[in-house]
């Protein structure tokens, strides 16, 4: 199954179109039958949306708001100025597709910040993500040469605070792909993708009382992979990157001396424009042509051919659905985490996803450790439904090293 993905995902984000027609009845793309079809927004470069850390992934993804850890960057960069240490690094090991055998597709994540005093931090990191030995093979099932497939992000950040409670981040990345440079599909010769891309992130943090103890609430948003469309061909559609924002909240409350619980809520929605299908059931139950899907009739969808900054403004009203497909786009992460003297950690979520936007639902579950300046911290993941998962029963960990000085 391995040996044509590569090939197959290529073929279909260059040529894609939504399948079926859209049916005002429903309000949703259906089938022959007048079922919904899923109706799943594609980007290029998705390893970029793959949370890199333990922490958040024991958390159902939440990390927008939680306090500083290896996930900053990825997450939201402006919280970096509210570290407790002066400096610190992280490494994250993910397999990928465990559950299917696979043995040489894997996501590392390394990081690292540094405040320059009390207003002023910086971070940065590299995302890598190696997809195997593959043997290509063309549509008939032919040999077509080995490959090995990868992809990276690297990035920088620089957070202000703005005042004692807020802050501020921007952060800069290149993006690199190599899926399968050098092969052939659709007669189009495929290359590697290269992109630049930034974040802006903003952080709220503030002091409370909750029944005589001290608490922590803070918020956080993100606007995150906001750049260049990238195209592994030429004369096609360049396609968007997973431009994402998400906004979140946290809240840790100290019980005592030795124990602590944080809860934490994200919310994030794509960016990109919803998919258009090219066809329409008009007010008689006709299948029509959608005189929306290709206005100039140039052969390739109204959507696809947008640009960076009309998708980004128009990305909350474009569905066909309307508002109500728009809410479908919304995806929910919860979590909570328990600390035992600053020592030791108990972490549990869940993540929510609509099912014609992805139907992604899982549980997740995951412990931390913390001994001195060392931390290390595992999650594992739990699906709940029947959509398989590239996580799925799959146990990954991060090790942390905090610098006080």
């Amino acid at each position: 199954m391995k040996n044509v993905s590569i090939l197959t995902l290529l073929a279909f984000v260059m040529n894609f179109s939504a399948i079926g027609q859209y049916n005002p009845g429903p309000g949703c793309v259906t089938d022959a039958n007048g079922d919904c079809l899923p109706n799943t927004l594609l980007t290029a470069m998705p390893f970029l949306r793959i949370v890199p850390d333990a922490r958040a992934g024991a958390m159902g993804d939440a990390g927008i708001a939680t306090s500083v850890d290896g996930g900053a960057m990825h997450f939201n960069a402006s919280k970096l100025v509210f570290a407790e240490q002066n400096q610190g690094l992280s490494a994250t090991y993910t397999p990928w597709l465990r559950d299917l055998g696979l043995q040489d597709v894997y996501l590392t994540y390394l990081s690292g910040y540094k405040k320059i005093d009390d207003l002023q931090a910086v971070g940065a990191s590299l995302r890598f993500f190696s997809l195997g030995n593959i043997n290509f093979t063309d549509a008939d099932g032919n040999p077509a040469g080995m490959g090995s497939p990868r992809e990276l992000e690297f990035s920088i950040a620089y957070a202000r605070k703005l005042s004692d409670k807020l802050s501020a981040g921007l952060t800069g990345k290149y993006i690199y792909s190599n899926l399968a440079s050098g092969q052939v599909t659709g007669g189009l010769l495929i290359s590697s993708a290269n992109a630049f891309a930034a974040d802006f992130s903003l952080t709220y943090k503030n002091k409370i009382n909750i029944s005589g103890n001290d608490s922590d609430l803070s918020f956080g948003m993100s606007i995150s992979n906001v750049g260049s469309k990238v195209t592994y061909t030429e004369g096609t559609v360049k396609d968007f990157l997973p431009m994402n924002i998400g906004i979140g909240g946290a809240l840790t409350m100290n019980i005592d001396e030795y124990n602590a619980i944080t809860f934490a809520l994200d919310i994030n929605k794509m960016l990109t424009p919803t998919p258009v299908s090219s066809t329409i059931i008009d007010e008689n139950g006709d299948e029509i042509v959608n005189p929306d899907y290709d206005t100039d009739g140039n052969g390739f969808a109204d959507f696809r051919e947008q640009s960076m900054f009309s998708a980004l403004l128009g990305s909350f009203g474009d569905a066909q659905g309307g508002f109500s497909e728009e809410l479908q786009e919304f995806a929910f992460s919860v979590g909570a985490e328990y600390w035992y003297d600053k020592q030791f950690a108990v972490r549990a979520g869940y993540y929510y996803e609509n099912p014609l936007k992805g139907d992604r639902k899982f549980l997740t579950v995951g412990i931390g450790l913390k001994y001195n300046v060392f931390g290390l911290n595992l999650s594992y993941l739990v699906p709940t439904n029947n959509r398989r998962n590239p996580l799925d029963n799959t146990l990954r960990f991060t090790l942390n090293f905090d610098i006080a000085e």
